[in-house]
């Protein structure tokens, strides 16, 4: 199995290249070169199998054996799940009118990142081992990403973490879990601006091949191929558990997957499914920052001016970036045309799809936009009928269940990807209430420690520089084989 870049300029790479990669030279995206398509025979006797051994058998189509063999790698995925809270690390609930709810919530910061994250750390962890070297991890985060790479690296002696979150448009909870972490090697900024803020100067930082080779440096957010890797699992584990694979003969059933939607990370992780053979109609749901809705509808792939600050801030994304990987299936892997495309949207934050490329996308993914109103709505009608609380981004993707119109007979599932219990005002503007975990009680009395990036006139020249100065300084430290916070 080997990579190349979405924009063409990358190929023969191979998983571990990429897994310490996160953007490809050329600025591109990785992706298998391949993608392996799964029989029904093969789903079929996989049908039952646990939701790890599910990530053992997607990890193993596209890491080879020699990298990591097969006994390590159930090993590490094994120890990447073993912490989180119900034993079947995902959980289906099955309400009322055919309402599944997929919970990917259960790990250390209740949200679905965690899932990816721990294992790809545990990937990475496995081979700076073996190297005998470190690598510093930078994540922006728009507020789930960040707690899940701190929680899942920390106390790593051979990794640090340079976590930038948005300051004040993430819940109490989601900036704990970041900025209550003192281990060594977890370094956090405040920074004065949006999630699509913190990326400009990240991509100015990784596009410094200098800079990347000098420190080791990579990304955990979910450009890095091996985040996208794992979350094909519950979209599988899914197919299995609900399109009722195992009564049908001939043909495969057709699942409808309904997902909230920033980033695109999940929707391409859904999008590469549909490739590998399952057939899945995938409905991305987004919130009042309705880019993908906007794309799919009328072409118009384009920033607005401002991210608006919604109930369901982790999708408060104006660039979803995955939308990249998604592009390049869908125009046949043509790396020119998307170099082209997306050029041109980071340069003017617009696009304008070709009619011809807009129907290609409407004809495998249908879209919708929730306002916040929409989102206690449905929230509200949830519990009233199911006595069953949803965060406000799993209430953006149920919105679909009650407002739109079914096709008779198909399976449908809608994924959760928060707790509730880390978005404590939107459960108590819909007029409800939530007991909150021991763990999440517990972060109002640890202490804090970060820096603040603040705003100026050269805002993302001076937020480059500053956490350049910190990779370079803790980059200085490692070599002493020190301690940097004393």
């Amino acid at each position: 199995m080997q990579y190349c870049s979405t924009r063409g300029g990358v190929h023969g790479w191979d998983f571990r290249d990429v897994l310490f990669s996160g953007y490809a030279p050329d600025g591109g995206m990785f992706m298998p070169e391949t993608v392996p398509v799964l029989s029904p025979e093969t789903l079929r006797g996989w049908r039952g199998l646990p939701y790890s051994k599910v990530v053992v058998e997607v990890a193993s189509l596209f890491i080879p054996t020699q990298l990591i063999p097969r006994e390590d790698l159930e090993v590490l995925v094994d120890e990447a799940l073993s912490a989180f809270s119900v034993p079947e690390v995902v959980r289906i609930a099955r309400l009322k009118e055919g309402l599944s709810v997929l919970e990917l919530f259960h790990g250390d910061t209740l949200a679905f990142k965690d899932l990816a994250m721990t294992c790809t750390v545990r990937f990475l962890n496995y081979f700076l081992q073996k190297d005998n070297r470190r690598a510093t991890v930078v994540v922006g985060t728009s507020g789930d990403t960040g707690g899940s790479a701190i929680q899942s690296a920390k106390g790593l002696r051979g990794l640090d973490v340079v976590v930038v979150y948005p300051c004040g448009r993430i819940t109490p909870v989601q900036e704990k879990h970041m900025i209550t972490c003192l281990d060594d090697n977890v370094h956090v900024f405040a920074a004065d601006g949006s999630s699509d803020d913190i990326d400009q100067p990240l991509r100015r930082l990784f596009a410094d091949q200098e800079l990347v080779k000098s420190h080791g440096l990579m990304s955990l957010n979910s450009v890095n191929w091996s985040r996208v890797m794992v979350q094909l699992a519950h979209f599988i584990y899914a197919y299995l558990e609900l399109s009722g694979v195992e009564q049908a003969e001939g043909d495969l059933p057709e699942l409808e997957v309904v997902v909230p939607t920033g980033g695109a990370g999940n929707i391409a992780a859904g999008f590469i499914v549909r490739h590998m053979g399952l057939p899945l109609k995938l409905v991305a749901m987004v919130n009042s920052n309705d880019i993908v809705h906007r794309a799919v509808t009328t072409g118009d792939f384009s920033m607005a001016t401002d991210v608006t600050q919604t109930l369901a801030p982790a999708i408060d994304i104006q660039d979803p970036y995955n939308m990249e990987r998604v592009f390049w299936m869908l125009l046949g892997r043509d790396g020119a045309s998307v170099k082209n495309m997306m050029e041109e949207f980071q340069q003017s934050h617009k696009h304008s799809l070709p009619e011809n490329h807009r129907r290609l996308l409407s004809q495998v993914l249908s879209t919708g936009t929730v306002t916040d109103d929409g989102i206690l709505e449905t929230m509200r009608r949830c519990w009233e009928e199911n006595q069953y609380v949803l965060c406000p981004h799993t209430a953006v993707a149920v919105w679909h269940h009650y407002n739109c119109r079914h096709s008779p007979g198909m399976n449908r599932c809608y994924i959760a990807t928060a707790s509730p219990a880390k978005f404590q005002t939107a459960v108590q503007r819909a007029g409800l209430t939530f007991d909150l975990p021991e763990a999440v009680l517990a972060l109002d009395k640890l202490a804090t420690r970060y820096e603040n990036l603040e705003r100026s006139l050269n805002w993302c020249k001076d937020w480059e520089d500053r956490l350049r100065e910190k990779i370079q300084s803790v980059s200085s430290v490692r070599k002493n084989k020190a301690t940097y916070y004393i």
